[in-house]
C-alpha cells in the first residue's frame, strides 16, 4: 500500500495539481489558472487595491511596528502582530530552499513568474483577509476565530458554504500536521544542520541521523514552549522574531549583491529575458521551456507567499480591529514582503553569483545542487561562513513557520471538533515536529508531496469563497474608500 501511495502521490501533486497535466487534458497548469486568475479578478474587483492602496497600507505596518499598541477593540492580537503571526507561516524555507528550487528547475525565469504572482497575489491576500475580519466569530473560550471555515459557511451560506467549510477545515488541519506547515519543516532544518556539521568535520556521516534526531528535539521543545501558550505567546514571539530574521537575511543578501553589483542589471535582465524564452537565452540549459519557468516560479510562489491557500486570513482574522479594509492592506503586505523582498534577495543572490548554472539543467543529476544547497553555495561564494548564514536563516525562517501553522491547524481542528480539542491537537504537532526531523531529505518527498495536495486542498474550497464574494469585497472597499480617500 506505501509503495503504491509512494508512487501515486508525487504524480497527483507534480503533474494534475502543480504541473500542467498529462498531455491527454491538453496540459492544462490547474493551479496556475486558478490562483492566478482569482488574483486577477479580485485585482479587478477591488479597483487594483494593491496599487492604490499600497503606500497607505506601508504606512499601517510601520505604524503598527513602532506604535505603542492602546487598541481597544475586540480580537486576541494586534494588527501588526497579525501580520507578523502571518509573515512567520510564509516566511519559511520555501525563500531559501523553494526559491532555489524553483530556480533549479525552471531557470532563473521562475523568480519572474514569482514576481508576477505576488503582485495579484497581494489582491487575494486582502480579499482574504478583509473576508476574515467580516465573518469572524467568538469561540467558547472567548477567542476570536476567522478564516475561509467561516466566510464559505457565513458568507456563501447553506449546505454548500457549511461543505466548503468542513473540507477547508480538514484539508488546512492534514497540511499544518503533514505537511509543508510541519514535518518539511523540521526536516529541513534537521538536514541542513546535520550537513553543515559533517562538512566542519565535526560530526561522521554514520552520525548525521542521528544529529538529526537531536536537532529535531531541540525544535520540539523551542517550539513547543512557545504554542502551549496559545495564539497570544505566538504572535508575541513573532513580533519579535520575524523582523529580526528578515533583517539578518536581508543584511548579508544585500552583501553578497553589493559584492556582484557590477553583475546585477545583467542578472535582472537575464531573469526577464529567460522568463519568456529560456531556451534561447540559457545556452547549457537542456530541455527548459516557459512552461517549466512559470510551473515552478508560480507553484513556488504560491507556496511561499500563501496567497489563496486561506491560511493568512486565520491570522488577520484574530486582529484587534472592526475595519475589515485596514486590516486587508496590512495583510497584502505580508505578500510583498515575502515575496517580493525575501524572495527575490535569494533570486539575484542565485542568478548574480551564477550558482543557478549548478543545477539539474546544466549538469548530471547526481552532480547537480538543488534547493537549499544551491543557496547555500551562492552565499559561499563571498562569504567564507556563506552557508552557515543560510543555516541559521533556514532554522529561523523554519522556526517562525512551525509556529504560524501550528495555529493555522489549531484553528482548522477547533473548527471541526470544537476548543477541547486544542490540547491533543498541540501535543500531536509537537510530536510530528520531532518525527518529520528524522528521514533523509529524500525520504521526506512523499510527505512533501502530501503538503503539496494538502495546501491545493485547502485552495480549492478557499478561492470558490473568494470568487462567490468578490463582489462583496468590492463593495466594502468602495465605501471604505469612498469615506477615507
Amino acid at each position: 500500500m506505501w509503495e503504491v501511495l509512494k508512487e501515486w502521490i508525487p504524480i497527483i501533486a507534480d503533474d494534475y495539481i502543480w504541473g500542467w497535466g498529462p498531455q491527454a487534458l491538453g496540459g492544462t497548469p490547474l493551479m496556475v489558472i486558478i490562483l492566478l486568475g482569482t488574483g486577477i479578478a479580485l485585482t479587478y474587483f477591488t479597483g487594483f487595491i494593491q496599487i492604490r492602496r499600497f503606500r497607505e497600507a506601508l504606512s499601517l505596518v510601520f505604524k503598527g511596528a513602532f506604535k505603542h499598541d492602546d487598541n481597544k477593540e475586540k480580537g486576541d492580537i494586534t494588527p501588526f502582530q497579525a501580520l507578523m503571526t502571518a509573515l512567520s507561516a510564509t516566511v519559511g524555507n520555501g525563500n531559501i530552499a523553494g526559491v532555489a528550487s524553483a530556480i533549479a528547475l525552471g531557470g532563473p525565469g521562475a523568480a519572474f513568474w514569482m514576481w508576477i504572482t505576488a503582485i495579484f497575489g497581494m489582491a487575494t491576500k486582502y480579499a482574504e483577509a478583509v473576508l476574515g475580519v467580516k465573518y469572524r466569530r467568538v469561540a467558547e473560550d472567548g477567542s476570536m476565530s476567522g478564516g475561509p471555515m467561516y466566510y464559505c459557511e457565513y458568507g456563501i451560506g447553506g449546505s454548500f458554504g457549511r461543505f466548503l467549510g468542513i473540507f477547508f477545515a480538514i484539508s488546512g488541519a492534514i497540511a499544518a500536521l503533514i505537511g509543508t506547515g510541519n514535518m518539511f519543516q523540521t526536516n529541513s532544518m534537521a538536514v541542513s544542520v546535520a550537513s553543515q556539521l559533517k562538512n566542519a568535520s565535526l560530526i561522521g556521516s554514520e552520525h548525521i541521523g542521528l544529529t538529526q534526531g537531536v536537532v529535531g528535539a531541540v525544535i520540539a521543545i523551542l517550539v513547543g514552549m512557545v504554542i502551549i501558550g496559545g495564539v497570544k505567546r505566538i504572535a508575541q514571539v513573532a513580533e519579535r522574531l520575524v523582523p529580526t530574521m528578515i533583517i539578518l537575511y536581508f543584511t548579508f543578501a544585500i552583501f553578497v549583491i553589493l559584492w556582484h553589483i557590477a553583475d546585477v542589471p545583467a542578472a535582472i535582465l537575464l531573469i526577464f529575458e529567460s522568463a519568456f524564452a529560456p531556451q534561447a537565452v540559457l545556452g547549457g540549459a537542456v530541455g527548459i521551456g516557459i512552461q517549466q519557468a512559470i510551473r515552478f516560479g508560480v507553484a513556488r510562489g504560491i507556496l511561499s507567499n500563501e496567497s489563496g491557500l486561506g491560511s493568512a486570513p486565520i491570522a488577520h482574522g484574530a486582529a484587534k480591529t472592526k475595519n475589515p479594509v485596514t486590516q486587508g492592506q496590512i495583510a497584502m503586505m505580508g505578500t510583498f514582503i515575502d515575496t517580493i523582498v525575501v524572495c527575490s534577495l535569494t533570486a539575484i543572490v542565485i542568478t548574480v553569483t551564477g550558482a543557478y548554472q549548478q543545477g539539474p539543467l546544466y549538469l548530471p543529476q547526481d552532480q547537480a545542487l538543488q534547493s537549499i544547497d544551491m543557496t547555500m553555495y551562492a552565499f559561499n561564494t563571498v562569504i567564507p561562513f556563506g552557508s552557515a548564514i543560510v543555516v541559521v536563516g533556514s532554522f529561523l525562517f523554519g522556526i517562525s513557520t512551525l509556529l504560524g501553522w501550528c495555529y493555522y491547524g489549531e484553528k482548522c481542528v477547533e473548527y471541526l471538533a470544537g476548543v477541547r480539542i486544542k490540547t491533543a491537537y498541540r501535543i500531536t504537532f509537537i510530536a510530528l515536529m520531532f518525527l518529520g526531523s528524522l528521514p533523509t531529505a529524500e525520504g521526506i518527498s512523499t510527505v512533501v508531496k502530501i503538503g503539496d495536495i494538502g495546501n491545493a486542498m485547502m485552495a480549492f474550497p478557499n478561492l470558490i469563497a473568494l470568487l462567490f464574494l468578490a463582489r462583496e469585497v468590492g463593495r466594502i472597499t468602495k465605501e471604505y474608500l469612498a469615506k477615507n480617500a
